[in-house]
Formats: C-alpha cells, sequence, structure tokens
C-alpha cells in the first residue's frame, strides 16, 4: 500500500498534482529496473532517464538512491491520518479505518502488478527489506496515534496499536487471497468481506 495510486495523485491543486505525478514515475522506473536488473545495479541515472527527469528533480523527491525501492508514496501514510482523524464521529474505529484504507486502495487492482514487483525487489535484498519493515512498522505507529487521538486516548494504550496492526493484516490478507482467486471476486470486495469478518469478531465459519 506503499505505492502511488492514480487516486492519491489526483488530489490537490495542479502543483501538487504534478509533485506526486513525477514521484510516482520516479518510484515506479526504480522497482521496473530494479525487478529486472537486480536493485543493487541500477543507477539514480539509470532511475532519472526512465522517468524522464533530470538526477536533480531525483533528488528533489528522494534522499538517497534506496529510498527510491522503498519510499514509494510518502504522502499515504499523512492521507491516512487525516482520514482517520476527519472521519464521521458516528463511525467505529474500525469503519474508520476501512474507509480510509479503502479509499487508498481504490486502484489496487491496477497497480497490483506494480506492488507485487516492489515486493519482489525488497525481498531480494535484504537491506531494502530491513528498511521496508522498518517503514511499514513507523507506517504502522503513526497511524496508531491518529486512532487514539481520534479516541482521545493521549496515552496511547494498547488498542490503538493493536488496531492498526489488525487492519494492516487485513489489508495483506485481502491482497493475497485477491491474488490467488482473481477470477473470483473484485479485490475490494474481498477487503470489504475480510473487515467484515474482523466487525463481527471473526466467527468460526459454519461446519
Amino acid at each position: 500500500m506503499q505505492l502511488m495510486t492514480e487516486k492519491g495523485a489526483a488530489g490537490g491543486g495542479l502543483r501538487e498534482r504534478k509533485k506526486r505525478a513525477t514521484r510516482a514515475a520516479l518510484a515506479e522506473a526504480a522497482v521496473r529496473l530494479a525487478a529486472e536488473h537486480g536493485s543493487e545495479k541500477v543507477t539514480v541515472e539509470a532511475i532519472s532517464a526512465a522517468a524522464g527527469v533530470s538526477v536533480r528533480t531525483f533528488f528533489n523527491y528522494f534522499d538517497t538512491r534506496d529510498d527510491a525501492f522503498v519510499v514509494i508514496d510518502a504522502d499515504a501514510g499523512a492521507r491516512m491520518r487525516r482520514a482517520v482523524l476527519d472521519a464521521p464521529a458516528d463511525l467505529s474505529p474500525l469503519e474508520v479505518l476501512r474507509g480510509a484504507m479503502a479509499a487508498e486502495l481504490a486502484e489496487a487492482e491496477q497497480q497490483h502488478e506494480l506492488w507485487r514487483l516492489h515486493a519482489e525487489v525488497l525481498h531480494a535484498s535484504p537491506h531494502l527489506l530491513a528498511r521496508g519493515v522498518g517503514a511499514h512498522m513507523a507506517a504502522e505507529a503513526e497511524l496508531a496515534e491518529a486512532i487514539a487521538e481520534r479516541l482521545g486516548d493521549a496515552g496511547g494504550g494498547i488498542y490503538p496499536r493493536l488496531l492498526a496492526a489488525v487492519a494492516g493484516t487485513a489489508v495483506r490478507t485481502s491482497m493475497d487471497h485477491w491474488s490467488a482467486h482473481q477470477e473470483e471476486a473484485a479485490f475490494l470486495d474481498v477487503f470489504h468481506e475480510v473487515f467484515s469478518l474482523l466487525a463481527a469478531g471473526l466467527p468460526a465459519p459454519a461446519a
């Protein structure tokens, strides 16, 4: 869910949309080049050329070459946190997270190939995988903080962290299941089914 979606790139003013589109192009170029050649062989110059921008422009968006493989959509976390805080007060925390995540995953089916390549790139490089895990944990902690703020739980507590972790697992479960059964249902249908099971307290399937 770190990859830029078309929906995410469409928000904001013209200047902001252009910036998001450029960042998305650089990230996609980096992932595709790394998937083909191996991340260790991909240079900033190659990524920039594939995205049609200068090396100087690359460093306007990423501090290092490795960031282009790991920090794909730096704005996704902020959008999710804002969605959590701005959601109607009558929604449960789980409903709020489901809505926020569904908005980020609206183009999941179109982005699936790129997400798969991204996962392959990270798993092929131990240091990139470690950075990716760290980025995921940081994003999860920030989402938990937004949940705690929404609940007025300034001290944090176990519930916000657990909910953020469970929701993240639900997204991965949805993606894994849909990837293996794409002909049976749309991704968002699987996603909502998984969250409905969570909302129901994970009842055991009928025999």
